[in-house]
């Protein structure tokens, strides 16, 4: 693969090991908010920018991987944004969970630009991430799309194209609430097998092969009962998920009653400080009645 110059902004939980992959192939110019948690990055040759348009003016193909749409939107349209250096005919890829509606404005203001922009958010959390197997969901056009692809395939395994700008954004939503609404499944099953006398160990290895096997309760109910409760995706940014997927919901005129009580949920499990804690916290909400 040739060595390519590539801005990555952002290096949370995620984002950090997805630029440890892409930096084994490719000069990866970095931009984010907190210099001092992107060091080991550094040291391993990633070359730190002052800003986004300092990112943009040294790469051709731009990374983001933020917290929220409004930081997304600083990230490429404030005074010190991808959109005010980037080259024409760059490729901008955002990894953010965001809103749909925000990634089609970026899309035609770069259009307009002579920027192509591409919304890709990603699921599988901090052990995808690290293990470079990511789920990426795009949206964009497509022969844009395919031209990044080996890019992509650095970090990621399960790389699906989904339509027009915005449709990437709607896969994840969709994905969400697959997850929110599962994950209050694991924590009522392991409250019920506990409260009923089992080993929970042993009620995971039986249900976690059979029919109600997921990737939750693969992955995550095992740190609920080992009281691992440290991020690999942060219950405020999970909050701001359920909730962009609410309101498309609301806006498309859908009733979702799971999804409705999974943002429940887990607002009531930020009431209780569990907001910079990892999604299996919500466990902590249960496991009060046992």
């Amino acid at each position: 693969m040739i060595d390519l110059n590539i801005g990555f902004i952002g290096t949370g939980v995620m984002g950090k090991s997805i630029v440890t992959h892409l930096q084994k192939e490719h000069t990866v110019h970095l931009y984010t908010r907190t210099k001092e948690k992107a060091e080991t990055l550094l040291n391993n040759g990633a070359v730190w920018e002052i800003s986004p348009a300092a990112v943009a003016e040294k790469c051709s193909i731009i990374f983001s991987m933020v917290g929220y749409p409004e930081d997304v939107a600083g990230i490429y349209q404030g005074d010190e944004g991808v959109f005010r250096t980037a080259s024409e005919g760059s490729i901008c890829i955002d990894l953010t969970t965001s809103k749909p509606e925000l990634a089609e404005k970026l899309y035609q203001e770069g259009k307009s630009r002579g920027i192509h922009m591409i919304d890709a958010p990603v699921s599988g959390g901090d052990t995808g991430a690290k293990e470079g197997i990511l789920s990426i969901m795009a949206g964009g056009d497509e022969e844009v799309f395919e031209k990044i692809v080996p890019i992509l395939q650095t970090f990621g395994a399960n790389i699906v194209y989904h339509g027009e700008p915005g449709s990437g954004q709607h896969a994840k939503m969709s994905n969400q609430i697959v997850i929110g609404s599962t994950m209050t499944g694991v924590c009522e099953a392991l409250t019920y097998a506990i409260k009923a006398g089992l080993d929970p160990e042993k009620v995971l290895a039986s249900i976690s092969k059979g029919a109600a096997g997921s990737w939750s309760l693969s992955h995550l109910a095992p740190r609920m009962l080992q009281g691992d409760f440290e991020p690999g995706f942060f219950i405020h940014h999970f909050i701001k998920d359920l909730k962009i997927a609410l309101e498309e919901a609301n806006r498309m005129g859908l009733s979702l009653p799971g999804l409705e009580l999974a943002l429940h949920s887990y607002e009531q499990a930020k009431a209780e400080g569990l907001e910079e804690k990892g999604t299996q916290a919500l466990y902590k909400v249960y496991e009060k009645q046992i």
